[in-house]
């Protein structure tokens, strides 16, 4: 379990639910970032991955930098204390063209001793290259 402001090692496992230790896996973008501001997840799916992790590490940057400026909020919260992400999982990535793709997927947390669930069906689009957060639908 992570919870809010979790630092990992690079050998951590990933968040995201991968096999791989997180500086191979999500912390490679969110570092790639970190030093020159470019998103680099190749797939709509690595994008959307590397987010769930940013908002366990509390990487609000990375956040607001890989959401579509069209719908991307001003500024994010910081989490709320004692919130828990307990797991990913990824049920489809459908590419829809070059450009878009959606992303359906259930996040798990703890806060407050009570469990949440988000299950979202996520739309990302390519611009100059790089993938972008749009929007979601709860559900």
């Amino acid at each position: 379990m992570a919870s809010a402001k979790t630092l990992l090692s690079p050998q951590s496992a990933c968040p995201c639910g991968h096999p791989r230790p997180y500086a191979a896996c999500c912390g490679r973008y969110h570092q790639a970032f970190a030093e020159s501001g470019a998103l680099t997840a190749p797939t709509a799916e690595a994008l959307m991955r590397s987010r769930y992790s940013a908002f366990v590490v509390d990487a609000r940057a990375y956040l607001l930098a890989s959401w579509h400026p069209r719908t991307r909020p001003e500024a994010l919260e910081p989490p709320e204390p004692g919130l828990r992400w307990l797991g990913l999982e990824v049920h489809e990535h459908a590419p829809l063209d070059d450009t878009h793709a959606t992303v359906r997927f259930v996040a798990r947390s703890k806060l407050g001793g009570r469990a949440h669930r988000l299950s979202e069906t996520s739309r990302f689009e390519r611009v100059d290259g790089q993938w972008l957060y749009v929007d979601g639908d709860l559900g």
